[in-house]
């Protein structure tokens, strides 16, 4: 969920718009918001808390460059103009990257990028991958020093290369993105992370809140009343930070948003919001929505298979056999986690559960049942 700032610069504002104007006409029961593309697995890193369990080679078994093709062919048949990442791994180890982005945006599809911040992204393959229809280009920065960042990416130097590539790209006008994931080396001094964020021109913070899958450990999550002490620095810092903040992996921050908003304008005021995959409205006779895995959101694999995000690795089928568009829209699983009525336990009475719904990725990391109750969330429905 993404609050509003209100210093936002003109660029990040305008993003933001129509970002959200978007958001308005989506129906995720025919259509994602946004697709996740692991278009390899190959990687130089080996991070701690890697979902991908990335390797140092592509994989023979990736989709080649006219499965690919064939792919975003069938993405661009959602019609909605979903957001496609291109992800991995590390993207920038395919070879047919920029060919790849430039069909998907000459189809209509807006498209990001995130690089792993090695020697790959030059200002030269920058400008390549930008004049390909690159809209947003996103960097993972994970603490404010390269000490404890480059511990957490198993590569030293890392924070630097990292500063260095978003500064390449602030240089030659791509928009820029931060992501930092949240886990417990660094749950108490994201405070320190904010001057990075400016430094670079990030229109957008996306925090990660960590869910154990791939390398990723339970023992490496912060406690619920951690995730809760987070979101409310979350939701002050919004209201005056110069970009924009989302928080992934964390549904259950546009509950506590919605609290706090409550709170400050009184009992019988309407509250609204709306951001990256997120809407509430609340006294307007509009329907709440916010994407979560399989429910506006729909995430591919190097090898082709369709899953619901890449923190919730359960196949529904694979797009070199099956049609993309048709399992998002009616494989049981798909339909399943965008039924609200269908959670389990705590999620399952949760007055939020349709703008919130838990982070299925962590239940089913942590409980094997993606429809079970969230375990990062501290907070207990009010059951009437």
């Amino acid at each position: 969920m993404t609050t509003v700032s209100p210093h936002l610069s003109g660029r990040a504002a305008a993003e933001r718009g129509l970002h959200n104007d978007h958001m308005l006409h989506a129906d995720f029961n025919m259509a994602p918001f946004t697709i996740a593309w692991e278009v390899t697995r190959a990687c130089a890193y080996a991070c701690v808390h890697c979902r991908a369990n990335a390797m140092h080679t592509p994989d023979p078994h990736e989709l080649n460059h006219a499965e690919a093709l064939a792919l975003i062919d069938r993405i661009a048949e959602f019609g909605n103009q979903p957001i496609l990442i291109f992800t991995g791994g590390d993207p920038m180890m395919r070879k047919d990257l920029h060919e790849l982005i430039a069909y998907a945006n000459g189809k209509g599809l807006r498209c990001s990028l995130t690089p792993t911040a090695t020697a790959l992204p030059t200002i030269e393959r920058l400008e390549q991958v930008r004049d390909a229809g690159v809209k947003r280009i996103a960097l993972s920065l994970d603490a404010p020093t390269p000490a404890i960042h480059d511990a957490f990416r198993q590569v030293e130097g890392s924070w630097q290369r990292t500063m260095d590539i978003l500064h390449r790209a602030q240089q030659i006008g791509m928009s820029v993105q931060v992501n930092t994931t949240v886990a417990k080396h660094n749950v108490d001094i994201l405070d320190q992370m904010v001057p990075f964020i400016q430094e670079v021109g990030a229109v957008q913070w996306s925090l990660f809140f960590l869910v154990p899958t791939g390398r990723a450990q339970a023992s490496s999550m912060i406690s619920p009343e951690q995730h809760e002490k987070v979101f409310n620095w979350l939701y002050d810092l919004s209201k005056n930070a110069p970009f924009d903040i989302k928080s992934t992996a964390a549904q259950m921050y546009r509950r506590v948003a919605i609290q706090r908003k409550r709170a400050e304008q009184g009992a019988g005021q309407e509250v609204t919001f709306q951001g990256a995959g997120f809407q509430y409205a609340d006294g307007l006779n509009r329907p709440t929505r916010g994407v979560n895995d399989g429910n506006g959101f729909l995430f591919i694999s190097h090898i082709g298979e369709i899953q619901p995000s890449g923190f919730l690795p359960v196949t529904a089928g694979n797009v070199r056999t099956d049609d993309v568009v048709a399992v998002y829209r009616n494989s049981q699983l798909f339909r399943d986690l965008r039924d609200s009525s269908k959670l389990k336990g705590r999620c399952g009475i949760c007055e939020y559960k349709d703008v919130c719904g838990g982070q299925r990725g962590r239940a089913y990391g942590v409980t094997g049942d993606y429809l079970e109750t969230d375990p990062a969330c501290a907070y207990q429905p009010q059951v009437a």
